[in-house]
């Protein structure tokens, strides 16, 4: 169960931030409307939430979830892996002092994104992307080691990040997308499949027995709430604009 969560306001900067998805321009305005409503289904799902200032010199910045990967026993800062979003981190860890004792960092040749960790347990994922390398996966898988965690390296070829097509949503339950569906990595899960033409919506997050699922997407919402969910719909299509996701806007821990 989770009990705080840290996100950072978006700032006005936002507009400029990198993006493949082709939908246009964030609007400032309506992304501030969306992160609030973002922030109070946080509150909803029975977290503390902490409101970081937006930093106007990192226009991805509201993606907070990339600065950094959290367990009980450590945090572990990352070094992104594009170059424009290096610096991001650091405001992120201080705001961890307050949280933890133990806190590590993922250093230069490596460059790891918190997007393409996925925990299971005391297991965790980590996607091969054009974010993540090896050697930042490598020093991630040694750094959990000494806290007893263990760690997997995952392949993949057409998406982001690995939680762009992936989900874990509890008690084996993995919602999957794309290039995942019949990944061998994960077939021993009891698959959730998103039809491809919603594959934005396989990015959920499960928060304290509650499925936060992207509005609009109403084949994997029923099928999420079939599986025995209690689902909320959040709203975060000028985040869509810029290739985020509902994961992508909070550290929870």
């Amino acid at each position: 169960m989770f009990k705080n969560a840290i996100v950072q306001r978006p700032g006005r900067s936002l507009v400029s931030g990198i993006t493949s998805a082709n939908l246009g321009k964030p609007d400032y305005e309506r992304a501030l409307q969306q992160h609030d409503m973002y922030i109070e289904a946080l509150k909803r799902c029975d977290v503390r939430v902490t409101v970081l200032e937006a930093d106007e010199n990192y226009p991805d910045s509201v993606f907070v979830e990339d600065t950094a990967v959290l367990a009980e026993k450590c945090a572990v800062i990352t070094n992104p892996g594009a170059p424009s979003r290096r610096g991001e981190e650091l405001s992120i860890k201080e705001a961890l002092k307050k949280f933890y004792g133990n806190i590590e960092c993922i250093t230069a040749p490596g460059t790891l994104d918190g997007g393409d960790v996925m925990r299971v347990d005391d297991h965790f994922y980590v996607g091969l992307s054009a974010r993540t390398n090896e050697q930042g996966a490598g020093q991630f898988a040694e750094i959990l080691n000494k806290y007893g965690y263990t760690a997997a390296a995952v392949k993949m070829e057409n998406v982001l990040h690995l939680k762009t097509g992936l989900a874990y949503l509890e008690n084996n339950n993995l919602l999957v997308a794309g290039e995942f569906i019949d990944h061998p990595e994960f077939a021993s899960f009891n698959r959730i499949i998103v039809h491809e033409s919603e594959s934005y919506a396989a990015n959920c997050i499960w928060v304290n027995n509650i499925v936060l699922v992207p509005l609009g997407y109403a084949k994997t919402k029923a099928a999420i709430e079939g599986a025995g969910y209690n689902v909320l719909e959040v709203d975060v299509s000028e985040f869509q604009k810029l290739d985020g996701g509902l994961s992508c806007l909070s550290l929870r821990f």
